[in-house]
């Protein structure tokens, strides 16, 4: 592996890693601010956070892989067709809109059919609905940003969502409790700060955009027209990820809502631990877009030895971070469990299977960095199809155990989660296997994934 491209992964990937864990100290924030309610509160803005997820991930996934395509004209040189995909990727936005507000419809009635308490699915239905009312703005967002993250500006992406994140901490606090003038509007007030932030980055993002610079080099005014041969591109290699998505993360917030039937205190302990899996697992995902980006980048220039070496790059990087974490999880779990915990009355109970819990995120913190290294290699490389049937079929077939573990045999909250964990584990070592077999990488596999047909 040389230098220069260590260096080169680096420069891309800080600023994502940084953007990406500017959002997951914004969800963390939202969830501590709940914490500071109630439990219900808490275990509330992850069940409705989750569910809203779900409903974007389709479209977030298809989207997204602006980064990929964008990356791969910007390898070839072809910089006209890079302002073109986000185009293309703006109109496919305003087609989801309906049938995402369709989805969100009726997956609101979700959560009472789960066994939910009434109280808790009360709160988690407001949290939802004001989120997918404004799920418009993150898909835009979504676009824009993975356009950036391809032809290599990650910077731009880094001071959009911080500055965003920087807006939202204050306001959210603001409109939760009532303070500085603002009304008290509780678990509603959260989800009105994040759409608002939202918004506050996505002009951010517009103005680096409609730069005159920009705009010359990128050819921008002549971008906005339909292509088909882009959109056709978008509909092969950008829908699988879409599938992929939204199948996983449908089949992760139905186990998510079935373990939480379980009761305040299991739904409880599930946001901490989740919340702790996000400061591993999102900063994760900035050097996840900045391997899709580089491996883009070299299969449009067809240097495949250069992506060989991003893969050693991203290995060393992202197994060298998990590794600490999940030695920081394992260690000091009772106190990262107790930073959400007051005097409620389930305080012991939520304590102790929480940090049976964190245990378990110890156990798989190192593979999930596997997952996603691996998995941006295949998808920035193109091998979208392999990577939605093998994790769909593995995330629905681990759903089917739960729901006899959860629901049949009624096996208890620890059971499930070593479920969980096993998932995580087999699925690293299939990606793995996937990655070091070579059938992606083939000149004729690697020649069908840039044509626009």
């Amino acid at each position: 592996m040389h230098k220069s491209t260590l260096k080169e992964l680096l420069t891309l990937a800080y600023p994502m890693v940084i953007s990406q864990g500017a959002f997951a100290v914004m969800i963390f924030t939202d969830r501590y601010f709940m914490s500071m309610v109630s439990p219900s509160h808490m275990a509330a803005s992850l069940g409705g956070g989750v569910a809203s997820f779900f409903c974007m991930s389709l479209f977030i996934g298809v989207l997204s892989y602006t980064n990929a395509l964008v990356a791969q004209y910007f390898g070839r040189d072809e910089r006209d067709k890079c302002s073109k995909v986000l185009t293309q990727g703006l109109i496919l936005t305003l087609s989801f809109v309906p049938l995402l507000l369709l989805i969100g419809y009726v997956v609101s009635n979700l959560f009472e059919f789960m066994g939910h308490s009434p109280q808790q699915a009360a709160l988690e239905k407001q949290y939802f609905l004001i989120l997918i009312w404004g799920a418009s703005i993150s898909l835009c967002k979504t676009c824009i940003a993975s356009y950036f993250s391809g032809i290599g500006e990650t910077r731009v992406v880094m001071i959009a969502d911080t500055i965003g994140v920087a807006f939202n901490i204050p306001l959210s606090y603001a409109l939760i409790f009532g303070a500085w003038g603002f009304p008290e509007l509780g678990i509603a007030g959260a989800a009105y700060g994040t759409i608002i932030s939202t918004l506050f980055s996505l002009l951010i993002f517009t103005h680096f955009y409609l730069k005159p610079q920009h705009m010359e080099l990128f050819q921008v005014r002549r971008s906005f027209r339909f292509d088909r041969g882009i959109i056709n591109r978008f509909v092969r290699l950008g829908f699988p990820s879409g599938i992929e998505m939204f199948l996983n993360v449908a089949a992760f917030n139905l186990f998510l809502l079935m373990f939480q039937s379980y009761g305040i205190a299991e739904a409880a302990s599930a946001a901490i631990v989740f919340n702790w899996d996000i400061i591993s697992f999102v900063p994760m995902l900035g050097l996840n877009v900045a391997i899709i980006s580089l491996i883009g980048r070299y299969l449009g220039a067809g240097d495949t030895e250069r992506m060989r070496e991003v893969m050693s790059a991203g290995f060393m990087l992202g197994m060298g971070y998990s590794f600490l974490l999940a030695i920081a999880f394992f260690v000091w779990r009772e106190p990262l469990v107790s930073v959400f915990l007051d005097d409620a009355a389930q305080h012991t109970e939520i304590l102790t299977l929480s940090k049976f819990m964190m245990i378990g995120l110890a156990t798989y913190v190192m593979a999930d960095a596997l997952l996603i290294i691996s998995g941006g290699v295949l998808r920035g490389a193109g091998d979208t199809k392999w990577l939605m049937w093998t994790s769909v079929l593995i995330h629905w077939f681990m759903l089917l155990v739960q729901y006899f573990v959860i629901k049949v045999w009624d096996m208890g909250s620890r059971a499930s989660w070593i479920v969980f964990v096993f998932m995580v584990l087999a699925t690293a070592v299939i990606y793995m296997i996937r990655l070091y077999g070579g059938k992606w990488r083939t000149e004729e596999a690697l020649a069908r994934v840039m044509a626009e047909q």
